[in-house]
């Protein structure tokens, strides 16, 4: 039996002889250690996600002049999504970046529809309460309004995301638009658009110039009148992107834009310090768990090979005699 049985249900003895009803799963799980004896009292340690409601796509636009900024991050697996989960994180981005983190592509071209919809599978399964967004790769919206829609439903029903992401201004218009009277949410994403790196001849701010940011600004007004009901602003000039920001009735995202937007987000292993090959100047790392790991694996190698692990306290032993018997 699965907690979640009504009151009164079928009750479970736990290894201290108590018997515990099982508690229905709309209850605070606090309610469960009034029943434990003192010394099975929990960790002081509170989690701030405990008892919050997920967090949805209306939520976001309304933190639009809140006062209270978006915080968003990547995740590629179970693992860290549900670690993620586990803090007052909002949005969960599965990022096409997986293609450079997870993948070891050089750019994230590679990535396909079917390596999107995989991993966001694996994040969805880590995730209660912050909002999950999938990215839509490269060649899986670009080349007709049918596609748009139809793969932002596959990211969606198959992937279990809440919202889709897509690159592009002005051009990508008509697919935001289709893709959300379709009732999918969409999350634009302007500025340096890493599916254009070739496009762009690297991943260089964008801009810089007059008449690229009157672009940016036209890509960022197109993009909210076709119903996104989100935009990052990724790689531009923080005063640039103030000025969309001031300018949008919907929510901006920063990822390199300065402090101005009304959110960021970064690549969760650049946040970690994982990602070891490149640093862009936009990131700060947070940690340098690198480092840790590295330092981790040389301990347990040498562990291993000095024979203190695994120790007596990680081995199981039969009871005294029941090897005998087996053998007789």
């Amino acid at each position: 039996m699965q907690i979640g049985d009504p009151i009164g249900g079928p009750k479970i003895t736990t290894a201290f002889s108590l018997n515990v009803t099982l508690l229905p799963r709309h209850l605070p799980m606090v309610s469960f250690f009034r029943f434990l004896p003192p010394s099975f009292a929990p960790s002081q340690k509170t989690y701030p996600t405990m008892h919050k409601r997920p967090v949805t796509v209306p939520d976001i636009s309304g933190r639009k002049n809140s006062g209270k900024k978006i915080t968003a991050l990547t995740a590629y697996d179970y693992s860290f999504a549900k670690l993620l989960d586990e803090t007052d994180i909002d949005i969960i981005l599965v990022g096409d970046s997986l293609g450079m983190v997870s993948l070891g592509h050089e750019n994230t071209l590679a990535v396909t529809l079917d390596n999107m919809i995989d991993h966001t599978q694996a994040v969805k399964r880590g995730t209660q309460r912050a909002l999950v967004v999938g990215d839509m790769p490269f060649m899986s919206y670009q080349v007709s309004i049918e596609q748009a829609v139809t793969n932002a439903g596959r990211l969606i029903q198959e992937g279990g995301a809440s919202a889709v992401k897509l690159e592009g201004g002005a051009r990508m218009a008509d697919r935001v638009q289709a893709i959300v009277q379709a009732g999918i949410p969409v999350m634009g994403h302007i500025g340096l658009t890493p599916q254009s790196v070739h496009q762009f001849g690297g991943y260089k701010v964008q801009g810089k110039n007059y008449f690229d940011s009157r672009q940016i600004r036209q890509d960022a007004s197109d993009l909210q009148n076709a119903g996104a009901f989100a935009l990052v602003l990724e790689g531009i000039p923080g005063e640039l992107a103030e000025e969309i920001t001031k300018g949008l009735k919907i929510p901006t995202i920063g990822i390199g834009a300065g402090q101005k937007c009304d959110g960021q987000i970064l690549v969760l292993h650049d946040l970690l310090g994982l990602n070891q090959d490149f640093v862009p100047k936009f990131v700060k790392q947070y940690a340098q768990m690198a480092d840790n790991l590295k330092s981790a694996v040389s301990e347990y190698i040498k562990e291993v090979r000095d024979e203190k692990f695994p120790g007596q306290e990680h081995t199981y032993h039969s009871k005294q005699g029941s090897l005998k018997q087996v053998n007789d």
